[in-house]
């Protein structure tokens, strides 16, 4: 089965502890050697906040932030390839033709920001429909799509099961609050919706977790399915 794992910044490396992303880089090698073709995208999570803070702060516009965020989601790229050793691909792809060449080649590519004002939840989704994948695993800090955003709203109901036209109107709602905590972002939920792939949204804290939701579906989140 050909996979795309896309672990989110805080996820992956919350406090830059190198253990944690040694435990993803053994998770992802543990299904590669059961047969998986795997592609990993990176978020900069809070290291990638903190920057782009602090150069809002100096005076920066919108789009050279984002091309810090995407600097530092490609250092945290960089760190899963040095777990993962020569099993992956020895830079992160810059392009979508990067990424699938390595693939090709037989390494594991690790991807981070690609563009300014795209997020990597839809780098994800957009490197999954480019290289036709089976499955979209979305590792995050959230356990799933909910109705509402959980951390503000109490009565907020996960859905263990979505439509991908569903998911696409859920996150709208939830974009329309700034700040609000939605798994992944309008853009991708679109390109979901368009690519049919059948798409995963987890708590990602622990890696194993998406070993287990590859391997026999058995996941503690939402399953994104395509639409009929």
């Amino acid at each position: 089965m050909k996979v795309v794992v896309s672990v989110g910044g805080s996820v992956l490396a919350p406090d830059l502890e190198s253990d944690r992303v040694a435990a993803y880089a053994e998770a992802l090698q543990s299904l590669d050697e059961q047969g998986h073709t795997l592609g990993t995208v990176v978020g900069g999570g809070p290291t990638a906040r903190k920057y782009i803070r602090a150069a809002r702060d100096l005076g920066a516009n919108e789009i050279e932030l984002d091309q810090l965020g995407i600097a530092v989601t490609r250092l945290n790229g960089r760190l899963l390839i040095a777990a993962l050793d020569d099993r992956a691909a020895p830079t992160p792809a810059e392009s979508y033709d990067e990424g699938r060449e390595a693939i090709r080649r037989g390494d594991i590519p690790v991807l981070g920001g690609i563009v300014a004002a795209q997020t990597t939840d839809a780098v994800a989704a957009a490197f999954a429909e480019y290289v036709e994948a089976d499955l979209l695993v979305y590792a995050t800090s959230v356990a799933g799509v909910y109705d509402a955003d959980p951390k503000t709203d109490a009565d907020a109901t996960r859905f263990d099961e979505i439509d991908a036209g569903e998911l696409v109107d859920v996150i709208a709602d939830m974009e329309m609050d700034a700040g609000s905590n939605a798994p992944v972002d309008l853009l991708a939920a679109k390109v979901i919706q368009r690519s049919g792939i059948r798409t995963v949204v987890l708590d990602g804290t622990d890696p194993d977790r998406v070993v287990r939701a590859v391997l026999n579906g058995d996941f503690d989140g939402t399953e994104v399915l395509p639409e009929s």
